[in-house]
């Protein structure tokens, strides 16, 4: 099978890092650039990281002596020497919108973590497993940009991970209103403990903009294609907190819904149980084998545990039961930068490859 060769902008950050982690040796896409910010040009990429080589992301040492490029300044480069790149760049949104597309005008496709262009009317917005069928966009959003190969695909926020998967499969008895509490891991914020001592034996009950992310972003993932963009859904109804944890890594989410037809809980068992999407029927080489994991033991699952479920990709969910105020509550879990950052990325990259995007 022909391998694609693929870049990193933001390669130094902690998602960037994800991304160099999970593409050693992977069968489909051959790692070659390395980008990150002005400041770690020119350096190795040993150089560039110093002591976050030994925080927990552990770095294939054939990209140690990897020279980082300038993802601005090398662009064109970069752009010229890759079939795609995956996009982890940190800066402010209007530069990130800017750079995103500067990269499809050189006819290369992004395939971005960041959320500058989660809002773009005809930027899809994709679980792999939920709404592939969005990809149909690209067409239009290349004739808006005036390309024939590149494109921009975005991966949607990480906390979105640790719970709308779980109700997605719920949609035929139309949720109609949902409250979701997140507990967000420090990682999220590009953080370890050693880094930010603060958080140790502490709780922050505000993550900037996080709120909106989650209560909007899900209502783009369940829209539709018309027109040249994706129409948002108007329902289910979404109210977040977001809180942020003493945690190193994984999201956990407590999960209360309503619906205009109320399902039994064997019901909602059933069709967590039975759910099985793109990925897994293609069965992409970073797909969980099983998506959705419910687990029965209340007191036995912990977000420690439930991480790492599947390399990091599947969704565990436990404690569904009847609510006073809503119709059910759950519980559910996921690892934030893996499943929630890189790996959903990669994930989307693999399902785009097998359907040839990429060859336009």
């Amino acid at each position: 099978m022909k391998k694609y060769k693929v870049g990193v902008l933001g390669a130094t950050g902690t998602v960037g890092r994800r991304f160099v982690s999970l593409l050693e040796n992977h069968p489909f896409f051959d790692l070659t650039i390395l980008a990150a910010s002005q400041n770690s040009a020119g350096k190795t990429y040993r150089e560039a990281l110093g002591h976050r080589l030994s925080d927990g992301i552990k770095i294939p040492e054939k990209f140690y002596d990897f020279k980082i490029l300038d993802a601005k300044n090398d662009a064109k480069k970069v752009a010229l020497s890759v079939n795609f790149v995956f996009s982890a760049i940190s800066m402010p949104k209007t530069e990130i919108r800017l750079l995103e597309e500067t990269y499809t005008k050189f006819e290369c496709p992004v395939i971005s973590n960041n959320s500058a262009h989660r809002s773009t009317p005809d930027v899809p917005l994709i679980i792999p497993e939920i709404n592939t069928t969005h990809l149909e966009i690209l067409k239009s959003q290349q004739r808006r940009l005036k390309t024939k190969r590149g494109f921009i695909v975005v991966k949607p926020n990480c906390s979105l991970q640790c719970y709308l998967p779980a109700v997605h499969p719920l949609m035929i008895f139309k949720p109609n209103k949902i409250l979701v509490c997140t507990y967000q891991a420090i990682s999220g914020a590009g953080k370890t403990f050693d880094s930010w001592s603060d958080m140790k034996d502490n709780l922050i009950p505000y993550i900037k903009s996080e709120e909106e992310k989650t209560e909007n972003e899900p209502l783009k993932i369940w829209g539709k294609v018309k027109n040249d963009k994706i129409i948002n859904s108007d329902l289910p109804k979404i109210s977040a907190q977001c809180f942020r944890v003493p945690v190193s890594e994984g999201h956990t989410s407590a999960v209360f819904v309503s619906f205009k037809n109320k399902p039994t809980k064997k019901e909602i068992l059933d069709k967590w149980s039975e759910f099985e999407g793109e990925p897994q029927k293609l069965f992409l080489p970073s797909a969980p084998r099983k998506f959705l994991h419910y687990f029965k033991t209340e007191d036995k699952l912990d977000i420690k545990k439930a991480r790492e479920l599947e390399n990091g990709m599947a969704i565990s969910i436990s404690r569904l039961r009847k609510d006073a105020q809503y119709d059910f509550k759950f519980v559910c879990m996921s690892h934030n930068t893996l499943r929630g950052a890189a790996g959903g990325a990669l994930l989307t990259a693999e399902f785009l490859c097998k359907k040839k995007y990429f060859d336009f």
